[in-house]
């Protein structure tokens, strides 16, 4: 059993992750196969309780605490990845040669910029700019605080 706790950005989390040896019958039916994996997430997102429990089967033989590190770190990507997908519609566009890879960079160079200037989510820090280019400018030519906390 492994467990870590999250807190940050209007969400507490707490994860715990089960494993245990996967019988002979997945591994048979699944080649490979060495532990089935639940990962339960509870806490509180907003100030609104919620729990989600998730199963996995892996082929991976390493500890339960390394398999909650390799499942949190995927999420991580898998939530930027949606950040991208549903403000900045990444996925509907075709983008061909060093044209995908420039976009992607812009796209990024954005989402920082709104990052860094604190805004609470992406839709507003958009919009707050969308059409105003002397603000965007201006948060594009801001330098990062030196001050910590």
């Amino acid at each position: 059993m492994a467990t870590d706790h999250e807190k940050s950005h209007g969400r507490e989390i707490s994860w715990t992750l089960r494993a245990k040896q996967a019988p002979e019958h997945i591994s048979q039916a699944w080649s490979g196969t060495s532990w089935i994996v639940e990962v339960v997430a509870e806490g509180t997102r907003d100030g609104k309780p919620f729990r989600a429990t998730h199963l996995f089967l892996t082929s991976l033989r390493t500890t339960p605490k390394a398999l909650l590190k390799l499942v949190r770190d995927r999420w991580s990507i898998e939530g930027w990845h949606w950040i991208r997908d549903t403000q900045l519609q990444e996925d509907a566009h075709r983008y061909r040669g060093n044209g995908a890879g420039a976009m992607a960079s812009l796209r990024t160079a954005a989402l920082n910029l709104l990052r860094f200037e604190r805004f609470q989510s992406i839709r507003a820090g958009m919009q707050a700019v969308m059409h105003d280019i002397t603000a965007l400018l201006a948060m594009a030519q801001r330098q990062p605080s030196t001050e910590t906390g």
